[in-house]
């Protein structure tokens, strides 16, 4: 089921600042569209975590991702309006942090779980992973039949949720590259061992989600591939959501995310633009 795998798939920082890309429908989709100051290298579709294609932070990755590599940038709304409120991360930050008070511990902690509930439930309900996987795959393979669009080179950037996604798609080769940002919901080692397109990850040691001794298990399988070139770089002190919902005001997190987005296009770079090769 694609649904969060825990409560800090709803934690982080929004950011404030405004986007500059413009909105329409993409095969069938509201999409966020971020173009490049130059003719497109290549196309990158960004699966969002599950706030969705309307959180400023999506967008301004997009944003960052056209304005740095040249690409022409998708956001698409995969979870057709169905995610929870951006608010619902301050609810969670406040949840989870130690409690100042007998006060915050007996009266608004419950009220906060309830509201983390009221927006996980919905959530997992309207996004089952029957629905919102074939609406993806559609969605890549209209980008690849599309003439405006076919001669470009087609990547997959996809952050906690949508990371699952992404390595999803690298399995059936429906994209030439994929970058995934702590990925979550995954299982091992079945979803990682059939990847067959070149795929880079990006996760921190101290992930709730992803247990630094579970990473390390992916790594060796990873590297032990020889079909496909693999990635997987390990951020130290990164949490879960550092590469799409890190605090600016923590500089750890911040660092983390600005290599990770580094990381994702130097990975695009050389695969999406023909320098890559395979093994």
């Amino acid at each position: 089921m694609a649904a969060p795998s825990c409560p800090n798939c709803l934690t982080g920082y929004m950011k404030t600042e405004k986007p500059s890309g413009t909105i329409s429908t993409i095969h069938g989709l509201n999409t966020y569209i971020a173009t490049p100051p130059n003719a497109p290298k290549a196309l990158i579709v960004l699966i969002t975590d599950i706030f969705g294609w309307e959180l400023s932070n999506c967008r301004l990755l997009a944003d960052s991702l056209s304005q740095d590599g040249d690409y022409l940038v998708y956001v698409p709304d995969f979870l057709n309006g169905n995610s929870p409120p951006p608010g619902t991360m301050e609810t969670m930050n406040a949840l989870l942090a130690p409690s100042p008070s007998w006060a915050t511990t007996l009266l608004y902690k419950p009220f906060w779980a309830v509201k983390f509930a009221s927006a996980a439930i919905p959530f997992m309900a309207r996004n089952r992973d029957v629905v919102i996987r074939p609406r993806i795959y559609d969605f890549h393979r209209a980008v690849r039949a599309d003439p405006t669009t076919a001669h470009l080179a087609l990547g997959s950037a996809g952050y906690c949720w949508g990371g699952k996604y992404t390595i999803y798609l690298c399995q059936e080769g429906l994209v030439d590259a994929g970058f995934a940002g702590h990925p979550s919901k995954m299982v091992f080692p079945d979803d990682w061992g059939k990847i067959a397109k070149p795929l880079s990850v990006a996760v921190g040691d101290v992930d709730m989600v992803n247990a630094i001794a579970d990473v390390r298990k992916i790594e060796e399988l990873l590297g032990a591939k020889t079909d496909v070139e693999t990635e997987l770089r390990v951020y130290e002190g990164a949490k879960h959501g550092f590469a799409i919902r890190a605090d600016p005001r923590d500089e750890g997190q911040t660092k983390s995310a600005v290599g990770s987005q580094k990381q994702s296009l130097e990975w695009f770079g050389r695969w999406l633009t023909g320098k890559g090769e395979q093994k």
